[in-house]
């Protein structure tokens, strides 16, 4: 068998909101950060970020962060799609602290590396629904911008 390759699909900037801070508890701290809208930039994929999404995030206490995001694009064409995003971010104690104050980092620091499920009932998009895709990310101080890839 051939190992799967990558095609790149699009790169999603999300904008996001403040943190709310959830409180923390058994070895991990617990955030929701509003994803408000943002960009969809590909060939194939292209559109806008609707302001209804969200990052759940949980930071466990040797500083990895879990993150578990849903948020919706509306593409360039008028199609709705439903994003559920998943993955982890870790690096260096002195390089998450400065991610952490706001500060650009250059993302080969630390990793961010998710894997996005796309749904939708547009059927120009279907294919999205059956496809498996990952991402690595880049953390900015307002922003979260993530390269996306299709497994082939």
């Amino acid at each position: 068998m051939q190992p799967p390759s990558l095609r790149p699909l699009c790169r999603i900037t999300a904008e996001l909101a403040p943190p709310i801070e959830k409180g923390s508890g058994t070895g991990a701290r617990w955030r929701i950060i509003p994803i408000i809208g943002g960009v969809v930039e590909g060939e194939r994929l292209s559109g806008r970020i609707l302001n209804l999404g969200a990052d759940w995030q949980t930071i466990f206490a040797d500083g990895y962060a879990e993150l578990d995001t849903r948020y919706a694009i509306e593409t360039d064409d008028g199609a709705v799609i439903d994003v559920r995003n998943f993955g982890f971010r870790h690096g260096p104690d002195e390089v998450m602290a400065r991610l952490a104050a706001g500060e650009q980092v250059d993302p080969a620091l630390y990793y961010m590396r998710t894997h996005p499920r796309f749904h939708t009932g547009d059927p120009r998009y279907a294919w999205l629904n059956r496809t498996i895709f990952l991402g690595t990310g880049e953390r900015l101080k307002d922003s979260v911008r993530i390269d996306i890839f299709e497994v082939l």
